[in-house]
């Protein structure tokens, strides 16, 4: 007599859907979801990352697992690195003014 299938080799024979990506992002200047779309030209390894409304742009070098995440990650990064000392900036001139405003003031 042959013995019966178990219940668990059906189940590993089936795989699980792999869960799909995003390729449609939220714009890092205009703030508009799902207006930034990555397209990757694997012929040239070049990627591009553009916005639909306000027509910024982001291009990097690509590889062969580049994923339209990739590009978006990348571009966002560099937005956050490019606006690192922005902040320092505005605090030290901010601290300055008041620093002054403070000093000229006198009560009696």
């Amino acid at each position: 007599m042959a013995k019966r299938k178990s219940m668990n080799s059906k189940m590993a024979s089936r795989k699980k859907p792999a869960v799909k990506l995003d390729k449609y992002f939220c714009c890092p200047f205009c703030n508009h979801s799902g207006s930034v779309d990555c397209e990757i030209d694997r012929k040239d390894w070049f990627a591009v990352a553009k916005c639909f409304v306000c027509k910024e742009r982001y291009s990097t070098k690509a590889h062969a697992l580049t994923e339209p995440i990739d590009v978006y990650s990348e571009w966002i990064d560099e937005c956050e690195k490019a606006n690192q000392w922005v902040d320092v900036r505005r605090r030290r001139r901010r601290d300055s003014y008041y620093e002054d405003d403070d000093s000229t003031t006198t009560y009696s």
